[in-house]
């Protein structure tokens, strides 16, 4: 089980879910990807991604401007 670290402050969204969708084929079972953001819809982009995914959300963190999630696979 590895967390790998994915940087999209200064992408416009939908971009931080697209690199999170690129991603995605590369993390094995187990495996977390956290991500930070800080277009203003991720959070919200990023919880309908995990639905659709079925990959489990596992916190949002409030950094200033940016978001910062972590994703399990």
């Amino acid at each position: 089980m590895t967390t790998q670290t994915l940087d999209c402050i200064g992408l416009k969204c939908p971009q931080p879910s697209l690199k999170v969708t690129i991603q995605a084929p590369k993390m094995k079972p187990g495996d977390i990807l956290e991500v930070v953001a800080n277009c203003p819809t991720f959070e919200k982009d990023i919880r309908e991604w995990c639905s659709r995914a079925k990959k489990t959300l596992l916190w949002v963190r409030d950094e200033g401007n940016n978001k910062r999630v972590q994703i399990k696979f």
